[in-house]
């Protein structure tokens, strides 16, 4: 089999701060005006960064109340913080000098999906969009893995339905396994696990072969800040070479491959029947 290919599809952390107005008029006047100031709210919310850039502004009407996903590129940190303090500067610069003046607004309105599963995040994806993908020979899934690629196909198409019958986001076996472990050793939110483990994974006969991929739209890491600086964090990042600048979306990558080998491997071990003897010799009689 050749070797894993991952591949930054998209990236752009979302803040959705919520405005009140009197009606549905007020709310309407609101968004034209948003929408012709945008180039303004811009430099608001890009003078509070060095490094984050707002790339779209897109309202979002409910009646007399309005959202703003506001969407940033943030370099190579994860930077909720970055994302909060520059969108709080876009409000008050709306506050300021908006006509229309609303009853109340909100730095977040609960709409960008922030630590739990959304649709929103599903489609548009939250933070980076990335995708890794493998090709094994049945030689390999026979003789590493202890199945056959018939197999991992069957069972696939099971789990598959069973995705779709319990209305998950996506269609995937243990993603928060293999985030969880990375987020904690390398210094990232690991509540952002909430939102970052969902996405799509496939498995299709290629030939003989088993091609495997994971495409997941909310990974959150940063390869600087937060707690990418704590000691054994640190370490963890120079393990894998990707501490300090220019590293996040490479980061982001080995989250989405760390995910595609735990997909395979949990695939194999629930197709060859070893899934709960694996467990009883590996967790509970170890």
């Amino acid at each position: 089999s050749g070797g894993i290919s991952t591949a930054l599809l998209y990236e752009g952390v979302m803040r959705t701060p919520a405005f009140v107005f009197g009606d549905i008029l007020q709310a309407g006047l609101f968004v034209e005006w948003v929408v012709n100031e945008i180039d303004a709210l811009k430099r608001a919310a890009e003078a509070t960064t060095a490094h984050g850039k707002l790339v779209s502004v897109e309202p979002v009407m409910d009646n007399n109340i309005v959202f703003l996903i506001c969407r940033y590129t943030t370099g190579d940190a994860a930077v909720q913080n970055m994302v909060t303090i520059a969108t709080n500067a876009l409000c008050e610069g709306i506050a300021a000098r908006c006509p229309i003046h609303p009853k109340a607004w909100y730095i977040e309105g609960n709409f960008s999906g922030d630590k739990k599963a959304s649709f929103l995040g599903m489609v548009t994806g939250r933070g980076r969009k990335v995708s890794a993908s493998v090709t094994l020979t049945a030689e390999v899934v026979e003789k590493t893995l202890g199945t056959t690629v018939q197999a991992m196909l069957d069972y696939g198409q099971v789990a598959n339905l069973g995705s779709h019958l319990s209305g998950q986001l996506g269609a995937q076996a243990h993603f928060a396994n293999g985030l969880a472990a990375l987020y904690i050793a390398t210094g990232q939110d690991a509540a952002c696990v909430a939102e970052s483990a969902m996405g799509i994974t496939r498995m299709e006969a290629r030939g003989a072969d088993l091609f495997c991929s994971v495409t997941m739209p909310n990974i959150l890491v940063g390869s600087v800040g937060g707690g990418t600086g704590l000691p054994s964090q640190a370490a963890g990042l120079d393990i894998l070479g990707l501490r300090g600048p220019g590293k996040g979306a490479a980061l982001a990558e080995v989250a989405a491959a760390t995910c595609l080998c735990g997909e395979i491997s949990i695939v194999a071990a629930i197709a060859a029947g070893h899934f709960t003897r694996a467990h009883e010799n590996l967790a509970r009689h170890r």
